[in-house]
């Protein structure tokens, strides 16, 4: 296949505070992999929701560096300390109830026809908010835009009145690709704000929900928290993946599923699971309709020649208004799962690692005995360096194991 014919996607999962594997693995594809590639691996279009958002416009504001941005990323979520990422004291957590509950005022304020910039939100998430303007350089993503660099940037929020996922898109030209009527996705041509990206990793009830114009928006990972689907209709042939959660092991799984069901009366601990359900939906589905098509086209090549994709696309733009091609993809996930990662830091912490009260709070759940300890709504308020930065090893060592599949990927070469 010629360069010319190839576009790379990346796409970059949600989950707050693990987003830092996100950054392991972005390390090493920025930082290792050229040393074996020959040069700096190159996106064209770069998908992401929540955390993954935030990660995806740094990924584009930093797109013209051949070196450094990888570290620097990294180095981000290690130099974090929870206490400054959070504003809290010991009173909050008595305050909890109030804060969830005393929604008069802003209830009035809607009614009066006013329009807050946030809306409820058991956290004070002003100083992650400032980390987020000041860690991308916003400019420079519009000159890599502009210059070539990235073709599209695309962040998905949930719209709150209308649960739709929306997918806000800078692009050179400005055109966007058709989408069906009946899909509950729409795409717009946007500049891309800080504010965008602050949309999409607005966590349900623990982050605030952002208004974006005249219309709130929370977690893209509500409805599309691996945005696939935007890659795609781009055009992206291939696509690699970055997810955040961890495929349970077909041999514990049925374990695990008792020990969990046992452990639901705990309301912390069920709307951990909550969570993981809503935000970390496996790729699977999506991935394996792709194999699905592509299998379609391999065979259509076999039994009708290898003009079978032309002949089929014939069909394909009038009715639908875009072409089917085969799409490579390659997926990169924990290894481990973070929130026992998350357990596990708890129940051996380092020396100078001592959660707030207020932090503590999210961090109760059922003491097991017979199996691991998962605390998994902490694992994504948990910004913190003794948490952030094992993860981001981890997502460092998990990329490196990967690095065959990633030289395939960037390589000119056709991938089958």
């Amino acid at each position: 296949m010629p360069d010319a014919e190839i576009k790379r996607a990346i796409v970059l999962s949600g989950g707050g505070a693990r987003g830092a594997y996100e950054a392991g693995v972005l390390r090493f594809i920025l930082e290792d992999l050229p040393a074996r590639l020959g040069h700096p691996p190159a996106f064209d279009l770069v998908c992401g929701t929540s955390v993954g958002a935030i990660h995806a416009c740094y990924l584009a504001a930093t797109a013209h560096e051949t070196h450094g941005h990888g570290d620097r990323l990294v180095n981000i979520w290690e130099d974090l300390e929870v206490d400054e990422v959070f504003r809290f004291s010991a009173r909050d957590v008595f305050r909890l109830p109030r804060r969830l509950l005393g929604v008069r005022r802003v209830a009035e304020q809607l009614q009066a026809g006013r329009r807050p910039d946030r809306l409820f939100g058991l956290l004070d998430t002003q100083p992650l908010e400032q980390l987020v303007l000041e860690a991308i350089p916003w400019r420079a993503l519009r000159r890599n835009i502009r210059g070539g660099k990235i073709e599209a940037v695309c962040v998905a929020a949930t719209q709150i009145a209308t649960g739709r996922s929306v997918i806000f898109v800078e692009r050179g030209d400005r055109t966007l690709p058709p989408w069906s009527d009946g899909a509950n996705i729409r795409m717009q041509s946007i500049r891309l704000m800080p504010i965008h990206a602050l949309a999409s990793a607005a966590i349900p009830l623990l982050f605030p929900a952002v208004r974006v114009g005249a219309r709130y928006y929370a977690d893209g990972g509500l409805r599309l928290n691996t945005p696939l689907a935007p890659a795609v209709r781009l055009g992206a042939n291939r696509v690699l993946v970055i997810g955040l959660a961890h495929g349970p092991r077909a041999q514990d799984s049925e374990a695990l599923a008792q020990q969990r069901t046992a452990n639901f009366g705990n309301p912390l601990f069920l709307f951990g699971k909550i969570l993981n359900a809503l935000l970390l939906s496996p790729v699977d589905a999506d991935l394996a309709r792709m194999n699905f098509v592509n299998g379609i086209i391999r065979d259509g090549e076999k039994t009708f020649g290898p003009d079978f994709l032309e002949r089929l696309n014939e069909t394909a733009v009038a009715a639908h208004g875009r072409e089917l091609q085969k799409i490579h993809h390659i997926v990169i996930r924990p290894t481990t799962d973070l929130g026992i990662l998350a357990g596990e830091l708890l129940n051996s912490p380092p020396e100078g690692f001592e959660l707030s009260p207020f932090l503590r709070f999210f961090a109760r759940g059922p003491d097991t005995e017979d199996g691991p300890r998962e605390v998994d709504l902490l694992s994504y308020l948990l910004f913190d360096r003794h948490f952030t930065t094992p993860l981001a090893d981890l997502g460092y060592a998990d990329a490196k194991a990967k690095e065959e599949d990633l030289l395939r990927f960037f390589a000119n070469d056709p991938m089958e």
